[in-house]
Formats: C-alpha cells, structure tokens, sequence
C-alpha cells in the first residue's frame, strides 16, 4: 500500500500494480467498495501489470485505508485522483464504474497527461426524475442527518438485495457521507448535459457495458460515446454492473497499446 496526501490534507491509500512510469490506468470505483473487498478491480490491476503496463487502485476519500470525516465533498475526490494521476508519472487512462464513471468525467479536466477515458455502466439518464431531482432528495437527507433515510433514496430503483447487504455494513448508515462526491458529479453531468463534459475531451473515450447488463445501460454508452469527438461503444464480457477481469485487462492494454 502507498498514499498520497491531497492539498485538503486528505490522506489516500492506493495499491499499484506494476512499475511507475508505465503507461497507467487508474480505477475510479462507484459507490461503496473499498480496495479490501473489490477483488475483480484488483485482479484486473493485476493482470495489466502482467500486460507491462500500470494500474492504481485507490480508496476513495472516507472509505478504507483512506479514512476521512465527512461529508465527503466532490472537491476532495477530484484533488485525489489528480494527485494520483500525477504519481502514476505517465499518461493516465481514467477508468470509472458505474457512478465512478461521473467522477472520472469531472476529474478529465485536471488530468494534464490524460490517454484515455474508459466508463463502465455509467448511469446516466437512468433516473425516473432526472439525476438532479433525485440527487436533491438525497441532499435533503443527508443535510436532516436521516442517513438511513439518505442511503434508501440514493438507493432508489437498484435491485432491493443490495440495499439488504449495504445494511449489513459495519459502515451503515454513515457509509452514504463517502458518496456525495457520486451524487453531486452525476447531477452535474445530467445538468449541464453531456457534451459541455465531453465536447473538449480529445483522448479517446469507451464508453463499455457487460455483456448482460440493466435496462438503459447501453443507450447510456451510445449517448456517451455520442457526445465524445473521439467516443465508441461496445460490450465486454461482464454480468450485472461488474466486467470479467480478463476481458477488461485485455481491452484496457489494448487501450494503452493505442497510446504508446
């Protein structure tokens, strides 16, 4: 394990696989996993490592090894994975899962040797009201210190049986203060809609989805890649919000390959 220390004095674990200085992926995870029990990122890091490139897996800010007081603001996240984008020491491909993939596309901007933009499932547009209304009410919750309130409504349309699980968290109901940096990026996203975030990104952009997925994750990839100068879209072997470590591994190299 390394860390890195922000300019807020936030201190941020973060495992890398391979050599400093190689061409990098950095791994943005969604709402909720630690590096301790997300084992498909770690093994994907991995096995791009075997490929001779590099990969950089981090706690987010409050969670893990990086532990934090909360709320846990957007502006602290983006000051992490800039800093760790700067120790990778190469050009940095931003990997982000499912609400992840917002914050990547909000943290592009200050990533000066960005190669790349890979987004797993992003939910854009996936909700009934629009990200914005449904990002307010969790705000509401979390301003009133309803947490529990707070996790159920950010919750809102997922399957009920990871709503169960995320109660059985020695983190609950406090765990919901390290997603705000989710809730606010993907509101902003859907507000100020997606060309102004990636109307003046030049690196390539994937926008990826599993080979089984969730109703509206494939149109969210076409409206992605749509919006891109340099987007696609296409499917990877994965079920069910998370990818195959070795199909992800092998498309990813291939996405650093393309850089060299």
């Amino acid at each position: 394990m390394d860390t890195i220390t922000t300019a807020s004095g936030d201190r941020v674990a973060f495992d890398r696989y391979g050599e400093a200085g190689r061409p990098a992926v950095l791994f943005i995870q969604g709402a909720g996993p630690t590096r301790a029990d997300d084992p498909v990122t770690a093994e994907t890091g991995r096995l791009l490592a075997e490929r001779g490139h590099q990969a950089i897996v981090h706690d987010r800010v409050g969670r893990g090894d990086s532990a934090a007081s909360g709320p846990i603001a957007l502006e602290r996240e983006l000051e992490a994975i800039a800093e760790l984008a700067e120790a990778a020491g190469a050009p940095v491909v931003l990997v982000g899962h499912s609400s992840g993939c917002a914050i990547a596309l909000r943290a592009a901007p200050r990533v000066p040797r960005l190669a790349g933009l890979v987004l797993w499932e992003a939910p854009v547009g996936q909700f009934e009201s629009g990200a914005p209304a449904w990002w307010a009410a969790v705000e509401r919750a979390v301003a009133d210190d309803r947490l529990e309130d707070a996790v159920a409504a950010y919750m809102v349309g997922m399957p009920p049986e990871w709503l169960e699980e995320l109660r059985r968290s020695p983190d609950y109901p406090e765990l919901v203060l390290s997603w705000i940096p989710d809730g606010e990026a993907l509101a902003s996203i859907e507000a100020d809609g997606l060309p102004a975030h990636l109307g003046r990104v030049t690196a390539p952009v994937l926008a990826v989805v599993g080979t089984e997925t969730f109703p509206g994750m494939l149109e969210a990839a076409d409206e992605l890649a749509a919006a891109a100068p340099a987007g696609a879209s296409e499917r990877v072997a994965g079920a069910w919000h998370s990818w195959e470590p070795e199909a992800m591994a092998e498309r990813l190299a291939r996405v650093l390959d393309a850089r060299r």
